[in-house]
């Protein structure tokens, strides 16, 4: 623990990754956890499987001993107590070590806001660790927490990880219960972690019903055997720059190193962009009132004022392309075992922005637009998975994304160990890069 606070203090003034850690609580909870091991020897992980782990939890997620901003200047309302992820890990013996940046309620898919620095990406520090959930994958990537926690309600995830080449992994919705839930239905609660084993053994501590999010009792196992030989569809959407299609092609190439079927699968969904936006906006306008305007991300309330021009039958057609979204890929999952495709079609932006050039006006309603392989599956409520697969020429990370049927995330993991031993090991980030 002195080591990865001594980490912290050395490179986290260049990297922006946290916005609050418990350094005096970390430092009690690892001596209690030495005293555990002096006493019990080994058999002190037999009920607490985390025990000693570092783990660092967005600003979103609610923590008995921080303070919780949500990213925002906005007054943070919810009650002062560890979520049920949070309370799960520590039982399990982890260690919460901080609070990690995001966007403002987490409304972009980058780590800008009034509240804290925009958190840099480890590989290229004028680059974006992508986001919400930015400071979670920059605080794994460069060593500073073995695991984080971060929420994904359009592939604020999956976004990062690919960015900054660590794992990141979106469970199947509500299979770890996001207390208090979201308005909007999209988001889900998921780890980082430098390898698939690290994210699977957080999300098995937090997997499990709460009755704050009455979806968690609901949620539905894929228990269909998988074959040894997997059926997958390959999945290439417009717009993706020829580095990161050129990584992507390491990712097929392992499938079918591994023995699986890889077949060229179309679209088989028109774009559900524009009901997404609906969505959010609904949900983002109908939890701020006008009096909060003055203390709002500038880009969110962009957002917020055009979910107050929406009517009920605008919504009502968005989840209804929302329910037919699912239907469809409902049927697709008859058919394939998982799908495959890269994670993010384009590399790390500039560190200030919240997408491309072209997506860089909140305004114009298209914040989110550039990363069509990861909201789609947060309307259909689907596991997903985004491995580190490769770097471009300018030495940026790639991700590769695995999803799977909705509750197949014991399918889905498997197979993404089984294509992470296939796969060269992304190098460690050269700490000269995060030093300012």
């Amino acid at each position: 623990m002195t080591a990865a606070l001594k980490a912290i203090a050395e490179r986290d003034p260049a990297l922006r990754a946290f916005v609050a850690v418990a350094q005096d609580a970390a430092l009690r909870d690892a001596e209690a956890a030495d005293l555990l091991i002096r006493r019990a020897g080994p058999a002190a992980w037999q009920d607490r499987p985390l025990l000693g782990v570092t783990v660092a939890v967005k600003d979103l997620i609610q923590t008995t001993d921080l303070a919780t901003t949500r990213g925002s200047l906005l007054v943070n309302d919810r009650p002062r107590r560890d979520a049920p992820a949070v309370a799960r890990l520590r039982a399990a013996g982890a260690v919460v070590i901080g609070k990690t940046t995001t966007s403002e309620y987490g409304w972009s898919a980058s780590t800008v806001s009034r509240v804290a620095p925009p958190t840099r990406n480890p590989w290229d520090p004028e680059r974006t660790a992508g986001g919400s959930s930015g400071g979670s994958a920059a605080a794994v990537a460069a060593g500073l927490c073995t695991v984080a926690l971060g929420t994904d309600g359009a592939g604020s995830i999956r976004i990062p990880a690919a960015f900054c080449g660590v794992v990141g992994y979106k469970p199947s919705f509500a299979r770890i219960p996001y207390v208090p839930p979201c308005a909007d239905r999209l988001s889900h609660l998921g780890p980082f972690g430098r390898s698939v084993a690290d994210v699977a053994a957080a999300a098995a501590v937090a997997t499990g019903a709460d009755p704050g999010d009455p979806d968690s009792a609901a949620v539905a196992v894929d228990r269909r055997r998988a074959p040894q030989r997997l059926r997958i569809g390959w999945l290439d959407f417009p717009g993706t720059e020829p580095a990161v299609e050129a990584a992507g092609a390491t990712l097929r190439a392992a499938l079918v190193g591994l023995g699986h079927q890889v077949e060229d699968l179309p679209l088989p969904f028109a774009d559900p962009y524009p009901a997404l936006v609906d969505i959010l906006a609904a949900a983002d306008a109908a939890g701020t009132s006008p009096a909060d305007e003055l203390d709002c991300d500038p880009g969110r309330l962009a957002v917020i004022r055009y979910g107050r021009t929406l009517d009920g039958a605008a919504v009502a057609r968005a989840e209804e392309t929302r329910l037919r979204l699912r239907i469809g890929l409902g049927e697709v999952m008859r058919r394939y075992d998982l799908l495959a495709m890269t994670t993010v079609p384009v590399e790390p932006f500039g560190v200030d922005a919240i997408g491309p050039d072209w997506a860089a006006d909140p305004a114009d309603l298209r914040w989110l637009a550039w990363s069509p392989a990861t909201y789609p599956f947060n309307m259909t409520g689907q596991p997903a998975i985004s491995l580190p697969i490769g770097r471009t020429p300018a030495g940026l990370p790639v991700g590769g994304q695995l999803v799977g049927p909705a509750g197949g995330d014991q399918l889905l993991l498997a197979t993404a160990a089984q294509v992470e031993a296939h796969l060269p090991a992304l190098e460690p980030v050269p700490q000269s890069a995060m030093r300012g």
